[in-house]
């Protein structure tokens, strides 16, 4: 088994050269759903993987925008349509300077299997630009979004495909975007998700990723018989995901002690409350400063400059922030200070060698995949309520939020099941994998 799978990835590899992160999502699929593929008849023989790990399209543009100083600026915009066979391409666009094909590819192809998992009908796919949003003014933003639109308009639409926001794409970016769409297209459309509520937007979809991770861990723990009432709880990251997710853990009566940034981590012995949370908030959604003010404002907490949260002891840690984030070395802090539950906020934080070394150590862990799409579950709702030209409050949308997660959950636990626990990544991997190419055997070679 190990030799089909060596041979699979060094094909993929090839194809695919100097794209690591790509690799790496694709090795963790390979390792869990070959194996599943070689027992099941309907799908073997079929190469159904290689097709799933090839994109339907892949579109790369450049942006040219002005600056302030009437300076022609250039970028690279992309978008990954990763595969469509449940339903239109949809995920995420990301501005960031680390952005490049590897990286988009990754996060495409994790999308395929979180889409999936959602039971929402909705293909996989992601873009976005190595251009940085931070330092620019409003104006600016505008600018390259326009002009960032100008092209991608030509290959999204309401039933092909629909983006959202993700890192460096928040409402701002959105609005400026779908207005550049409209003008162009003359409708107004559902075209992209995570709009504001008085202009297609659903409610809960900025709070839906954090929230959807939080309600997975405690489905988790659930599954242990305990429960995150009173538990420690490790956050990393500050953005939009972290926020909420500790927002959530607050209301549940978890004790969140640490936040982050590309700078360092605050750690708050005393615990971040609703009053603390909502400082963090403003600090960072209006003023734009690193967490490290947090200390000024509330002397008790510490300010660890350049390192990562995983060496506070806790319950529960919720990597929040980035892809490879939490290396072995965090692993084994989190082990050794008696973390029990590691539940994936971002996509892909952990490192294989991380993840390893976890499972190996009774520590129950998430992918990504399975735990943070509660995002683009939400997501989903507001297609369905732009399509209905209806608005669903803000209990009915948390209500199927929370059940969907919960199914995830289930889905993970019927695909996972082994005689030492539960294997959320092979259960994820697996259930994700099964609607795809079931999917794709019906409609044929395309």
């Amino acid at each position: 088994m190990n030799k089909i799978v060596q041979q699979f990835l060094a094909e993929v590899d090839q194809r695919n050269q100097h794209q690591p992160e790509f690799m790496q999502a694709v090795t963790e699929v390979a390792e869990t759903v070959i194996p599943y593929i070689v027992q099941h008849d309907i799908y073997y023989g079929q190469n159904i993987l290689m097709r799933i790990v090839e994109p339907e399209r892949v579109v790369s543009f450049r942006v040219a925008w002005i600056d302030d100083k009437e300076e022609i600026q250039v970028n690279r915009g992309y978008r990954i349509e990763m595969n469509s066979a449940i339903g239109p391409y949809k995920g995420g666009l990301r501005f960031h300077p680390s952005v490049n094909l590897s990286i988009l590819k990754f996060l495409a192809f994790e999308q395929v299997f979180k889409n999936s998992l959602t039971t929402l009908p909705m293909g996989g796919g992601k873009g976005g630009s190595d251009f940085d949003p931070k330092g620019k003014t409003d104006t600016e933003v505008m600018r390259f979004c326009q002009s960032f639109m100008t092209e991608l308009f030509r290959h999204i639409g309401p039933n092909r495909d629909i983006p959202a926001g993700d890192i460096g794409v928040g409402s701002r970016e959105i609005g400026y975007m779908f207005g550049q769409y409209k003008r162009l297209k003359n409708e107004f459309t559902g075209v992209l998700t995570g709009k504001g509520m008085s202009w297609g937007g659903s409610l809960i979809r900025p709070e839906a990723t954090g929230y959807g991770t939080v309600y997975f861990a405690e489905e988790m723990l659930a599954h242990q018989n305990t429960s995150m009432e009173g538990k420690v709880v490790v956050i990393s990251g500050s953005g939009n995901v972290a926020q909420y997710a500790a927002e959530k853990c607050i209301q549940i009566k978890a004790k969140v002690v640490t936040l982050s940034d590309s700078s360092g981590y605050v750690y708050d012995p005393e615990g971040i409350d609703e009053e603390k949370l909502q400082f963090v908030m403003e600090l960072k959604n209006v003023k734009r400063q690193r967490i490290s003010a947090y200390v000024e404002k509330y002397p008790k907490a510490q300010f660890h400059a350049k390192k990562n949260p995983w060496e506070v002891p806790c319950d529960i840690a919720l990597p929040c922030a980035t892809q490879n984030e939490l290396h072995e070395t965090d692993a084994k802090m989190l082990v050794k200070n008696g973390c029990i539950c590691v539940c994936e906020g971002a996509n892909m934080p952990c490192t294989p060698e991380a993840i390893s070394y976890l499972q190996n150590n009774n520590v129950s862990y998430a992918p990504g995949k399975a735990s943070n799409a509660g995002g683009v579950a939400v997501s989903g709702l507001e297609m369905a309520q732009n399509s209905l030209r209806y608005s669903w409050t803000r209990s009915e949308v948390d209500e199927r939020l929370k059940a969907i997660m919960q199914d995830i959950h289930k889905s993970c636990l019927d695909y996972g099941k082994e005689k030492n626990g539960v294997n959320y990544v092979k259960g994820a991997n697996i259930a994700g994998f099964v609607k795809v190419a079931d999917a794709m055997l019906a409609q044929g070679v395309v």
